[in-house]
């Protein structure tokens, strides 16, 4: 889409404008769902289930109910609607219904005076169990039919065969989105019979729908209203606590509150599937791809989620931003006892990404070919076929620009001192700097942006002129990545105003918005205020004549015709879009079909230190290249681009839930390592701007690509640095030194 942009604004598109909530959250001034509170409420507490898999024998609530100041036990049987939620498929009991399927999953939930008393009293519940043999190797769940999905693709030709094979069986650990923010919630009865609940979403209209189907109440007898997030990375796309404190405050007539401590919240939220993928790739003397063949199992834990999306994604880019004509995956998703897997940024194109680019670098050294001119000479671009469902890629795929952006960046100097800090290891280090060995890798990764596989994706706007200025309306929801300033700074561009708020309206004020999620709501929401501005902007024009604009009115040849005053003087104008991307279609029995609405590339650098006596890993350095489209915000873009680089930081060398017949064996920040502002790499990065065929001014959603390939680079580093194979993250120091 195209607008003529005006200079007039100071924030708008292009400008890295400073961020409405920024000051707050510096200052401690912002309000979290955790922070929410009244003076009558109640707090709720959560029981859950000590076993991966049992059958519930006998629950007695009765000693909890006996306590002072306990106001309402509920189990599985008060639930007087659907006993059943779900985003996809609706398989998962609001509370316990007989049978617990994972370590930690709901059985009771208590309000109650103080929090302590509630969680005294969820403590006082009695349960006897019968322990069952949980399911907790995917293979084996894979094996007996156990599966959320199981994905086919087949392009060309099965006999296909390339002289030059490289094989590898790979393997990513469960990763946590470890948001610093546990879930939260706040509901509060209206007196009418129905409630407003404030909770942390991404989907709100999505969560809205589950709760009220739950409850057996009308659409508008609920109101769920955003409150804010302490991040997210996909762990607020399914339903946590929020129907249990809808069902405690309708039960006591009070408001009710919960808050997760730590532990819970590692339970009480979705994980990056982990996996186990199989890869053969075939070519040819000069380094063309021939054939790929993989095998994909990944584990979605006890209940669907979004497992079914994930695994397909995974299966689409199991062979990453590369021209092949010939492609085999047999990817599935099994249902085990582990905890629940769903959405955490990359979305199943991680895993792959990993897989597919140690193959890359494996096919590399075997033609003796530098890494990256292996991946240019394979690279897809505008009008190539997708290699694994034969989609034409439209718009714009700069893959060999950002490949050459990014071996542009000057590399660092070596250790320049015997500072501890700079050595793996840090103080901790025992042997001399003079040890330390420097590896180089590389990694490019492909994703989609938006929803896929013909799903209604939309999102809905509503951009209101009034005489303090412009108000958006949307249901986006703001997750800390920066959707209100890059709304502002739409609507700014068009309506030639600096004066934009965007208004967070609840579920009963305004339609969806779709999930905070896929890399989408820069191009779906940016792309229905963009429509919604230039409509009221046209619209306005078309009413008062004149031929621009501007912030105090509209003018014509320069010349003021109507002030803001006079446009609204029957009250607010208006203008409401729905809407959407271009169309996509369910791939066929052989995953093949236009089953994307875009695409987004990204390459990374990684430079690592390893101590190779002891199998310590400093990164050093993580440069990357990001194709945006275009550059709404470009430093709202750096800071997405360093954040998810942290975050794959963390899966290559440290984040790993351990999970023992399926327990969660580490579920807080002492034994669960995420990478701190000490771990941190330097970060280059360059910013390809090569406008897209959507998204609003040509812009794409980026928010995801930075975890995609820096995984893979970092890894690629230790393996330059070592010789050692490294096929599964994260490393550990005893992969390092072959223990």
């Amino acid at each position: 889409m195209t607008t003529r942009t005006t200079p007039r604004v100071r924030g708008g598109v292009g400008t890295s404008v400073q961020r409405p909530d920024g000051e707050p959250k510096v200052k401690g001034n912002f309000a979290y769902a955790s922070d929410l509170s009244s003076e009558d409420m109640l707090w709720g507490a959560t029981l859950r289930s000590p076993h991966a898999h049992a059958r519930l024998v006998k629950i007695d609530i009765a000693p909890a109910l006996a306590m002072p100041g306990v106001h309402a036990v509920l189990t599985q049987d008060d639930v007087v609607g659907a006993p059943m939620f779900g985003q996809e498929d609706q398989d998962q009991p609001v509370l316990c219904d007989g049978t617990a399927r994972y370590w930690g999953e709901p059985v009771a939930v208590v309000a109650a005076e103080d929090e302590e008393t509630a969680r005294l009293a969820a403590g006082a519940i009695v349960v006897e169990w019968e322990p069952l043999t949980p399911v907790d190797d995917p293979e084996i769940a894979v094996e007996g039919g156990s599966t959320f999905r199981d994905m086919r693709i087949r392009r060309g030709d099965e006999a296909a065969v390339g002289p030059v094979v490289v094989e590898g069986f790979y393997e990513t650990a469960t990763q946590d989105q470890a948001p610093l923010g546990p879930e939260a919630g706040f509901a509060i009865p209206d007196g009418e019979g129905g409630l407003d609940l404030y909770i942390t979403s991404q989907w709100i209209h999505v969560d809205h729908r589950q709760i009220i189907a739950c409850l057996d109440m009308d659409p508008d007898q609920v109101r769920c209203h955003p409150a804010g997030i302490g991040g997210a990375f996909g762990s607020r796309e399914d339903i946590s606590l929020h129907i249990h404190i809808a069902m405690l405050s309708l039960a006591t007539g009070r408001p009710v509150k919960m808050v997760y401590d730590r532990s819970e919240s590692f339970v009480g939220h979705v994980k990056r599937h982990p996996s186990r993928m199989w890869y053969r790739h075939e070519a040819d003397q000069d380094g063309n791809l021939v054939k790929v063949t993989v095998r994909l199992i990944f584990d979605g834990g006890a209940y669907a989620h979004t497992s079914r999306a994930v695994i397909a994604n995974a299966a689409f880019f199991a062979v990453g931003p590369y021209r092949c004509q010939n492609v085999m995956v047999d990817a599935a998703v099994a249902r085990t006892n582990n905890p629940p897997a769903g959405a955490m940024r990359g979305f199943g194109a991680v895993q792959t990404c990993f897989g597919a680019e140690s193959q890359m670098d494996l096919l590399a050294d075997a033609l003796g070919l530098d890494p990256l001119e292996l991946r240019r000479r394979n690279a897809l671009g505008p009008g190539d076929a997708m290699a694994t469902s034969g989609q034409i890629i439209e718009g714009s795929l700069p893959t060999i620009a950002v490949i050459d952006a990014l071996e542009s960046i000057p590399l660092p100097d070596p250790i320049a001192s015997d500072d501890p800090l700079l050595a793996p290891g840090g103080t901790g280090l025992t042997t001399p700097v003079s040890t330390v060995v420097r590896g180089v890798g590389y990694a490019v990764g492909l994703k989609n942006v938006a929803f896929s596989e013909g799903f209604d994706d939309f999102a809905e706007a509503r951009v209101v002129m009034t005489t303090a200025g412009v108000e958006v309306h949307t249901a986006a929801i703001e997750v800390g990545q920066g959707l209100v300033t890059v709304c502002q700074q739409i609507a700014r561009t068009i309506l030639g105003t600096d004066r934009v708020a965007v208004v967070w309206s609840d579920t009963s004020q305004i339609g969806s918005a779709g999930s905070t999620s896929a890399s989408r709501q820069t191009q779906m929401t940016g792309g229905a205020v963009h429509d919604a501005a230039k409509g009221l902007r046209d619209q306005i024009l078309s009413v008062h004549g004149g031929d621009e604009l501007r912030d105090d009115g509209v003018y014509a040849r320069d010349e003021l015709i109507a002030t803001i005053s006079e446009i609204c003087a029957d009250g607010p104008v208006e203008h409401h879009v729905r809407f959407r991307h271009p169309e996509t279609f369910p791939p066929d029995e052989n995953g093949q079909g236009d089953v994307h609405a875009g695409f987004v590339v990204a390459a990374h650098r990684a430079v690592v230190d390893v101590d190779p006596e002891l199998g310590l890993v400093r990164v050093v350095q993580v440069d990357t290249a990001q194709d945006v489209g275009k550059a709404l915000n470009p430093q709202a873009i750096v800071g997405q681009l360093e954040g998810g680089i942290m975050q794959g930081m963390g899966l290559a060398v440290m984040e790993e839930l351990i999970i023992d017949g399926g327990v969660i064996r580490n579920p807080t920040f002492t034994d669960y390592l995420i990478p701190t502002f000490l771990d941190a790499p330097d970060i280059e990065t360059r910013i390809i701007e090569e406008g897209d065929h959507w998204g609003p001014f040509g812009a794409k959603g980026i928010a995801e690509s930075p975890t995609i390939s820096s995984t893979p680079a970092i890894v690629a580093a230790i393996r330059a640095a070592t010789g050692r194979e490294l096929t599964r993250v994260p490393v550990r120091p005893s992969d390092i030194v072959g223990i």
